[in-house]
């Protein structure tokens, strides 16, 4: 489905008021001061692709997804894997993509196990859309009906070094989904109303996984580094980041936040803690054992429950 199309087929769902939608705005504003502050300070910036997706992250967290905030392991919570970095989810993979893997394996076992209401998000970068593991998963979750899991690409357009071979061709990513059957949609990254209503609109869609394709831009908001391919991995300087941080403030309208719905409480009630191994794993002393670690790069989720932790004011929505 097209972003014309969407809009369309939106006009007469009921959606968040001006009021929510300003404070969505805010926050995403918020989110992009607190990349901005914390890489900064340190030699090697991710900041680009940390602000690609703040309207993307608060929509998910402060209007789509249902959790209790105060107790992040509660199984009834909605899960959120991020396939681009780090905590409170419950899968960080970094960008190798074996994100939607986890959480294709998530939603199988919510609909078919527990049979039970929580949904799956799992946020991808474009870089990651070109590993092999990724399309595995897609047609693995549309063999299985999984129509509480939903990808959203974060079609930024530039990776580590270059831009994308594909760069802005949504409608190439739109198509791939589409043909591994996947209900699909192309929006305005940017676009706060756009995406609680696609949101929204996949929570209906019964029989088929959802993927949202939503173009957005490295560096958004920030005069002369927005879009730019100079600035993947470089700190910035201090007299620019405040410049670019006054900015982005004298945009915000209001300190107030959103509270997330709670979840569905219909969980199976599971009891693990009399289970056992069977035998204790052999382990000889110096063994050689092969290891693979990689550096998780992004930090969205940090400065999205940094919100959770520290905003005084809230409301409903």
């Amino acid at each position: 489905m097209s972003e014309a199309e969407a809009s369309v087929g939106m006009a007469h769902d009921a959606g968040p008021d001006e009021k929510t939608l300003q404070v969505l705005r805010d926050m995403a504003n918020r989110l992009r001061i607190r990349f901005i502050r914390t890489t900064s300070s340190s030699t090697t910036s991710y900041l680009t692709p940390c602000s690609s997706a703040a309207e993307i992250m608060s929509v998910l967290f402060f209007y789509t997804m249902r959790y209790k905030q105060e107790d992040p392991e509660n199984p009834d919570n909605d899960r959120c894997i991020l396939s681009k970095g780090i905590p409170f989810v419950k899968v960080a993979t970094g960008w190798p993509g074996q994100g939607l893997g986890a959480a294709r394996g998530m939603a199988y076992t919510g609909k078919y196990f527990d049979q039970a209401s929580y949904r799956v998000f799992c946020l991808l970068g474009d870089e990651e859309s070109t590993e092999g593991s990724v399309w595995e998963a897609f047609a693995f979750a549309s063999y299985y009906n999984l129509d509480n899991l939903m990808a959203i690409f974060d079609v930024n357009r530039i990776g580590h070094s270059s831009s994308m071979s594909v760069e802005h061709c949504v409608g190439i990513y739109q198509k791939r989904c589409e043909a591994f059957g996947w209900n699909t949609y192309v929006v305005d990254g940017r676009n706060v109303e756009t995406l609680c209503r696609v949101f929204s609109q996949a929570a209906q869609v019964r029989g088929k996984p959802t993927a949202v394709v939503a173009k957005t831009f490295k560096a958004r908001g920030m005069p002369n580094v927005e879009d730019a391919e100079s600035w993947h991995g470089r700190p910035m300087p201090k007299e620019r980041a405040d410049a670019i941080i006054k900015l982005i403030e004298s945009q915000i309208q209001s300190n107030k936040i959103l509270v997330p719905s709670p979840p569905i409480e219909n969980s199976p009630q599971i009891n693990i803690m009399d289970i056992h191994m069977a035998s204790p794993p052999a382990y000889v002393a110096d063994d050689m054992v092969g290891k693979r670690c990689r550096i998780l790069n992004n930090i969205y989720f940090i400065i999205v429950f940094f919100f959770l932790n520290t905003q005084e004011s809230s409301f409903t929505n």
